[in-house]
Formats: C-alpha cells, structure tokens, sequence
C-alpha cells in the first residue's frame, strides 16, 4: 500500500502545482516536457546503434568480407528475444501498429514498460545487424511517454490520445530532424483528428525535440545532399512517372513479402527453430549483401553522394565494382532481399519498424532506375534526385502516407527544390500500391485479425469520453427484496431498468419493468416473490473505461440497447445505452 500511497501523494502535488491553468494551457506545458524527453530517448537510442555498429563492423578492411555478419544478426534476435520472454514478458514487435491497437481498443493506453523495452530490444536487435528501421522502437516509446504521462495527470481518452501523438511526433521529429514530417506522420499514420486541440500540443513536441536535437547532432540535415543544376528539369518529368510506377509496386512487394513471411513463422512452434531459420537467412543475406545490415542509412548516403566504393565495402564483389552490369545487379538483389530480410528479423524474435526499409528500398529503387535509363538510353538524369524521390513513393505506397513521405524526403534533405517529382511520384506510387492493397505495412495485421476500425475508424465516434456515457441514476434493488418491496421502488424511480447488487455493491444481475409487469397489480403476491425470481444477467458487462470500439461491439452483438458498467471489482457503477452514445456522437460531429 506504501507506494501507491507515495504515488498519489505525488500525483496530488504535482496537481497543486498546475492548478490555475487551464486544460489547453496545461496540455501546451506536457507536450513542451514530452518533446524534450523524446528528444534525449532518440539521441540514446541513436549512440547506442551506433555504438554496438562500429564494434562489430569498423575492425575489418573494406576489400575484405566480414565473417561476423553470418552470426551477428542471429545473436542480437537471441539476446532481445530473452529480453523480452524474461523481462518485458510481452511481445514488443511491430511498435507502431501496436500504437494503433491502442488507440482503437485500449484507450490509448500503453504500458509502461514500452517507454524503455522497445529502444533497448531496437537499439541491440539493430545494432547488431537486424535489418530493420529504428522508427518504430523510437516511436513507440515517444507514444508510450506521452500515453502514460497521461494517464498520470488522470486525462481523458481524447487528451491522453493527443499526449501519445505528441510523444510520436516528438521521437520522429528528433530521430529526422524533420518536425513538420513527424506531425504529418501522427495525423496522417497514426489517423489523429485535425483540431485546433491537438495540432498544437503535436506541433510543440515536435519542434521542441527537433530544436533540442539540433544542440546535440547540429543543424546539418540528416542526408547531406549537393544539388546540381541538373537536379530538376521539366524533360525529367516521364522518367519520374517511371520511377513511380517501380515505387509503387516495390512498396507492395514490401507488404506482400513481409505479411507472407511471418505468417509462416507463425507456424513455426518452437523459439529455437525460429532463431535458426531467421537468423540464418539473415546472416547469409548480410554476408553477400552488407547493405542490408542495420537500418541501411549509411547505404542511403553512399547512393545519394554515388560513392560506390563505400557500397561494396566487405562484399565478395568489391573487386567487381566498375562494372555496370555487376552494379544493377548488386542494387536489384539487394532491393529483392531487404523485404525478407526485415521479415526475418521481426519474425525471429528482433524489434524494429519497416520506417526505415521503406526509406532504403524506395532509395535504391531510384538509383537502380536512373542508373539504368542513363546507361541504357544515354540519358542525363540526375541520380541523386531519383534516389531522394524514391524514397519517397516506396514509402508513401507503403504506409499509406503520401504526405507524410513528401515532407520527410523534403526535410531531411535541406530543400524544397525537388518537391514537384516528390509530389507526383508519392501519389501515384501510392495509388498502385494502394490498388493491390489497400492496406499499410502497419494496418495489414490487424485487418487480417478482423479489425476493420483500423483504416475505417470514424474520428468523432472514437473520441467519445466512454466515461460520459455512464448513466447512474438508476435506483437498485437486492436480490432478497419482495415484489411488493420492489414495487415500492418502481414507483419512485423514473427508470424501468433496476440493478440487483449485493452489500458490497457487487453486480448480480438486473430486473426491468417487462420482468415483473404481470405480477405488479396482484398483491396477493407481493410477498410471495422475491426479486431474484425475476432476475435476470445481462448479455454482456461494460467494463468501466473501456473504449468506445469494444463497447459498440458489445451493443452490436448482443443487440441490447442498455448494457451495465462494472469496475474493475464487479462493483456496479451505471449503464451506457445507446441513445446515450447517439447524443454523445451528434455533439462530437457538431464538435468537428
């Protein structure tokens, strides 16, 4: 009792302290605190990938192959995957995704230990060569701060769920260096609503992470790029529709290959057999293809500065790298693999996102293109713009995010100067992906599980205060009461649905008007009877706090048109009817 006790000491002082401001005032204060705490998580995170990357790969000559690659990979899924089964006790992969689960079904709340499990089992499982993006360990863990301190200040559903977008926003923010690209990504992934109450706070933790991370890493953007003259012309503009087209079908391989492979892990019973079936495949694809190892940025700036060397540094193909023929062929298997190389990682037992690859397909998908056209036609197009607009539409096609994958490459780039192909290449990339799935890397799981409110959710019913919707003024009854008892309780209750509980407020059932209509008027009976002859349990329980999805359900497969609350103890607390949630939802659209 002692540290609950401590905690609400602390809560109630802290309280104290923000007392005179306002609701709005106090929420622009969180998001201040949480863009800085986000800030210092991505700047950790970073040191510490990068950190255990130089121990592993910078002891090796570049014209050499580095035999650590075959067991390094499957070492860190090893050491995360004990992690997580002894420690966390709870599965921390697919980070963003989670974050929509969230929203949707937990009101918003994410468990603590979210805010440091997924930066550790990221920074080791990337570290040490997993091939996946650090985006959503970092962006889960942002998510996680702004959620729980939430729910510390004892916010509502739809202040919690603007405090884990701020915390999102703020870690993608400072992991780019991109802070409009980072609120994009909360309004546009994460599916938040665009008012005036959330764009603010978002907007705040995102530029105040960004700010704090350009002290720490400077203000150069994260890929350092020369913009020749060449960069953009108007005859370039075909070529780009080129581009688009491979983008968009690249982006669905991503999803495609990715949901096909862990799907077959699934079936794989034993942890053992999943280390050893991932993480050889892993291994064997770092080995012949070290771009592949990590989260793939290094590659993403040897392509835009064409530094082919630093590409084919500890391959068996280093020897071979003036040949173009060996070049396009490098790049195309590497785009081939990167998609089973992520699904390896993740489905092994590694943490990471699909942020990152989307950015390093799209990368070299572009530079494969461009390269190509030039050589094969004698054009001059300018391989550094294909490869930052490449990024871009693998990106856009697939998360779903056009907007999100325009600013971004537009930010972390420095200039605006390519964002008319940005533009063009995103929309169309993402329309061809979009066709063969209408569905993100980050969506596909949970609509494939059943959940449709994961691309179909209405805004206005999902931010719907559940705790609203409570209704408590029905009278209750105990179940050893009389008819003639309870008829003196029917008359004083403008109700027609009564509550049985016991002394300690426990539900046992329910008794409605219907129930006793026909005995009511035969007093022979009113002491013949009692009410738990009448008593009957309802179809299904409401859970005090639950989300407004779970409850819908509750209403839909039931049919019923009241539904008791109960706490976390059975304790009776109200009902929620759906007339209720008809009102409820008609002032949130007026809201809108």
């Amino acid at each position: 009792m002692k540290p609950n006790y401590k905690l609400n000491v602390i809560h109630r002082y802290i309280m104290l302290l923000f007392k005179r401001l306002s609701e709005r005032q106090l929420m622009m204060l969180i998001a201040f605190l949480i863009g800085i705490v986000t800030a210092f998580a991505a700047y950790l995170f970073e040191a510490t990938v990068d950190e255990i990357r130089t121990v592993l790969t910078n002891w090796v000559n570049a014209d050499k192959v580095n035999i650590l690659y075959l067991v390094s990979p499957l070492l860190g899924i090893i050491i995360v995957t004990l992690f997580v089964k002894y420690v966390v006790k709870e599965s921390i992969s697919h980070g963003v995704t989670k974050i929509l689960y969230a929203i949707i079904h937990k009101g918003s709340k994410l468990k603590p230990h979210n805010t440091y499990s997924s930066i550790l089992g990221g920074a080791v499982t990337i570290g040490f060569g997993g091939s996946v993006g650090p985006e959503a360990p970092i962006v889960m863990t942002g998510a996680a701060l702004g959620s729980n301190i939430g729910r510390f200040f004892r916010m509502n559903y739809r202040n919690t769920t603007i405090l884990l977008g701020c915390g999102a926003a703020g870690a993608l923010a400072a992991i780019f260096k991109a802070p409009i690209a980072g609120v994009v990504f909360v309004l546009e992934v994460l599916m938040l609503d665009i008012t005036m109450l959330s764009i603010i706070p978002i907007l705040i933790a995102a530029v105040t992470s960004t700010t704090i991370i350009y002290f720490m890493h400077g203000f150069e953007p994260v890929f350092s790029v020369t913009m020749g003259e060449n960069a953009i012309r108007v005859a370039h503009m075909p070529y780009y529709l080129v581009l688009s087209v491979l983008c968009g079908f690249v982006a669905y391989y991503l999803i495609f290959t990715s949901a096909k492979i862990e799907k077959a892990f699934k079936k794989i019973k034993k942890q053992y057999q999943k280390w050893i079936i991932g993480g050889s495949i892993l291994g064997i694809l770092i080995f012949l293809f070290p771009p592949l190892y990590g989260q793939g940025y290094n590659s993403i700036s040897n392509l835009i500065n064409s530094d082919m060397p630093s590409l084919f540094q500890n391959t068996l193909f280093y020897s071979l790298q003036n040949s173009i023929w060996v070049l396009l062929a490098f790049l195309a298997a590497v785009i081939a693999f990167k998609s089973i190389a992520m699904a390896c990682t993740n489905a092994a037992g590694g943490v990471g996102g699909a942020f990152a690859p989307s950015l390093f397909l799209g990368a070299f998908t572009g530079f494969f293109t461009a390269t190509l056209l030039n050589y094969l036609f004698g054009l001059d197009l300018p391989v550094t713009s294909f490869t930052l607009v490449g990024m871009a539409g693998v990106m856009s096609g697939a998360m779903n995010s056009p907007l999100t994958a325009i600013f971004l490459i537009a930010e972390i780039t420095g200039g605006y100067r390519l964002f008319v192909p940005l533009m063009l290449v995103s929309a169309i990339a993402f329309a061809i992906s979009y066709y063969f799935s209408p569905y993100s890397v980050y969506t596909r799981e949970l609509v494939l599980s059943g959940d449709t409110m994961a691309v179909s959710k209405e805004k206005a019913m999902l931010f719907i205060d559940t705790e609203n919707l409570v209704e408590d003024d029905f009278t209750t009854v105990r179940e050893d009461m009389t008819l003639g008892d309870m008829i003196d309780v029917v008359a004083q209750s403008r109700r027609n649905i009564f509550p049985v509980v016991n002394e300690a407020r426990e539900l046992k059932g329910v008794v409605t008007l219907d129930d006793i209509r026909q005995d009511m008027f035969d007093r022979s009976l009113y002491n013949r009877y009692y009410v738990y002859d009448y008593m009957t349990t309802p179809p299904a329980y409401i859970e005090w706090g639950e989300p407004i999805s779970t409850i819908l359900e509750k209403f839909d497969k039931t049919g019923a048109w009241n539904l008791p609350v109960v706490n976390e103890e059975n304790r009776y607390v109200g009902f929620v009817s759906k007339s209720k949630i008809f009102s409820e939802y008609r002032n949130e659209l007026q809201k809108e």
